[in-house]
């Protein structure tokens, strides 16, 4: 059949045999949030979106007549950028927000062309529930997680592991007060959409991920995945003052004065003054080993809270022996010998 419907379930099990995915929402709510791999082909833009919701609570017919004429003007770029992106029969996904007019049109179009179009019934909606749904469930994987203090090359060991995590990177943030280095972060839903199809990925495997607090930035971990961390094995990874400053001065290299400045204000609760001064007065001289070294020490040490359980230690002063020991004992983990009793 050239056009089909499928529930949740069954659209997500043909996804990767879609050619392209077509989000048919205004690129308003595409950006807030959209299904992993999806592209922006909308419907209505975020004006023509706007303008139909205003007049629906009014009057329906004259919405649907109107948002009909949007949309037929709107159909030429989208069957242009599908067959520039695929040939005639190709399988094609399509949503939009719960189902309706939106993607039904643009799916019945594709469909009568010769595509394969596969849409979602319920669109975004029965999607974000079933999100929802998973990331309530109990987690299915084994984690091996890293704990210890700043600095100790913990996000750089996640990233040369596999298989891993990296929520620190789907949350696009550092964990910490500077946290924000790279820009903004997603939203709750765009964070939780990701981290669904992350652990769908590492369904039932022994996976390497970093012991974050339930909040991250401004975003939250589900409750699940976080206990599901704290229950695997626990790993505290330790290194040497020098290291730990030769770490995290790879992040405070391109701080500009303004964020640094609105950063040192947020902590001044939990430093002395004594100490913050002094590390105002180094970023000023451009003494960063200065400034990550009071960080460390006069900050971070000290609102740092330790790991209820930890099942080993290492050091990663040596980067590579750090990463061999961690590989050591996955491959203990799953031979079923760690922790050991």
């Amino acid at each position: 059949m050239p056009l089909s419907e499928l529930e949740i379930n069954p659209w997500l099990e043909k996804k990767n045999e879609f050619e392209i995915l077509i989000d048919a929402r205004s690129p308003h709510e595409y950006a807030y949030s959209h299904i992993k791999n999806a592209q922006n082909l909308y419907a209505l833009n975020d004006k023509e979106h706007h303008e139909i919701g205003c007049i629906y609570k009014e009057n329906r017919s004259l919405a649907k007549v109107l948002g009909a004429k949007y949309i037929s003007e709107n159909l030429q770029n989208i069957i242009d950028k599908v067959y520039d992106s695929c040939k005639v029969g190709s399988v094609v996904g399509i949503y939009c927000a719960k189902g309706g007019m939106r993607s039904a049109s643009i799916a019945t179009v594709l469909s009568m062309i010769g595509y394969r179009v596969v849409r979602l019934n319920g669109g975004y909606k029965s999607f974000r529930a079933h999100v929802r749904q998973v990331l309530e469930s109990k987690v299915d994987t084994k984690f091996i997680t890293l704990f210890g203090n700043t600095g100790c090359f913990k996000t750089k060991l996640i990233k040369a592991l596999s298989p891993s995590i990296n929520l620190e990177n789907i949350a696009n943030h550092l964990g910490s007060v500077f946290g924000e280095i790279n820009g903004a972060q997603p939203s709750q839903k765009a964070f939780e959409d990701e981290l669904f199809f992350e652990l769908n990925r590492l369904k039932g495997k022994v996976c390497f991920a970093e012991g974050e607090s339930r909040k991250i930035g401004s975003l939250t971990l589900p409750a699940t995945l976080h206990e599901a961390l704290r229950s695997g094995v626990c790993v505290e990874v330790k290194a040497s003052l020098s290291r730990r400053i030769e770490c995290i001065m790879q992040d405070y290299q391109n701080v500009d004065d303004k964020y640094f400045y609105a950063c040192m204000s947020k902590i001044s609760p939990f430093i002395k003054t004594k100490a913050k001064q002094e590390a105002i007065e180094a970023f000023e001289r451009n003494d960063i080993a200065k400034v990550s070294e009071i960080l460390l020490t006069k900050y971070y040490d000290k609102v740092y809270k330790k790991a209820a359980k930890i099942d080993i230690s290492i050091n990663s002063d040596n980067f590579d022996e750090a990463l061999l020991r961690l590989n050591e004992i996955r491959e203990e983990v799953l031979r079923g010998e760690f922790p050991r009793k």
